[in-house]
């Protein structure tokens, strides 16, 4: 039996809490996990969430997924996602935490388009609003095992990459990796907490029959990889990973997000991405998520 005589939920289970800022997503994320059959709870009363927790865990049948959203409107929002998290996870239960975020810019112009009041809106305006709610926020944000910055994303990208992150989850002695390939003219990915530049590799892009295909076709793979500086940057990666990936394991850290760069992200970042997937699974850290930002601007 657990604390409050519930039982221990079992593992099919699945408990989803969707943070994050104001107009970065948190709405169109919530309906995405209805669309999955989540039930979702929204902007329940912090002194509520440990009896929903209990509820939870006692009747796995009914609750076999749910999507719990919570930021800012339940006040001290790091406080109330500690006692969340620790009632879920003392009832066997352990959340997937989705972070949801956006540039300053974009966050303003939504809403200003939509003419939302910001939930910590006052005299001072949109922009200092924002600010207060990120910094109140990133505790959240560190506790999170999938970031998304949804500054350039339409509906369906987003939803691709909450299925994506939803895949089996991994270990207890692994962490949640995610792969980032992008283009430096369209901005860094502010959810990359490590960021390579790949701009020094030969840019197939200035070959004419390469340039119209994709780092996901074999011509441009081979291309890439069959450059001496790629290799040798896949090998200090591979020298620096299997330092990194156990220290920050060691470390508590349950996710990392890398971020691989070129000038367009449609060649050279989408290669060396894959190509890190792959060497990550052979060498055991698990499966990781891979999403190609730009693929969709070729």
């Amino acid at each position: 039996m657990t604390p409050g005589g519930s039982l221990p939920a079992t593992e099919s289970q699945h408990v989803a809490v969707i943070t994050g800022l104001s107009g970065a997503g948190k709405t169109t994320t919530s309906k995405l996990f209805e669309d999955l059959g989540y039930t979702v709870v929204d902007n329940l009363p912090a002194e509520f969430l440990p009896g929903l927790a209990d509820l939870v865990a006692r009747e796995p049948a009914r609750f076999e997924r749910v999507a719990i959203v919570l930021d800012v409107r339940a006040g001290d929002a790091p406080a109330a996602f500690a006692e969340m998290m620790d009632a879920l996870q003392a009832r066997g239960l352990r959340p997937q935490v989705f972070f949801l975020e956006a540039r300053d810019d974009v966050l303003v112009r939504r809403f200003s388009e939509t003419r939302h009041r910001h939930p910590l809106g006052g005299h001072r305006g949109i922009a200092a609003s924002i600010a207060q709610e990120r910094q109140a926020l990133e505790p959240l944000r560190e506790c999170a095992d999938t970031i998304i910055d949804t500054s350039d994303l339409s509906a369906r990208e987003l939803r691709e990459r909450i299925f994506g992150a939803l895949e089996p989850s991994t270990e207890p002695e692994q962490m949640t990796l995610q792969l980032v390939s992008f283009g430096y003219k369209y901005g860094l990915p502010i959810e990359a907490d490590i960021v390579f530049d790949v701009r020094f590799m030969e840019n197939p892009y200035y070959d004419p029959e390469l340039r119209p295909l994709s780092g996901l076709t074999e011509p441009v793979r081979a291309r890439v990889l069959g450059q001496p500086a790629a290799q040798r940057f896949l090998e200090f990666a591979d020298q620096f990973f299997a330092f990194a990936i156990p220290a920050y394991v060691s470390e508590g850290k349950t996710r990392l997000t890398v971020a691989i760069g070129c000038t367009g992200g449609y060649h050279r970042s989408i290669v060396i991405a894959e190509e890190l997937k792959r060497r990550w699974a052979d060498r055991g850290y698990g499966e990781a998520s891979v999403w190609h930002r730009e693929l969709e601007r070729g």
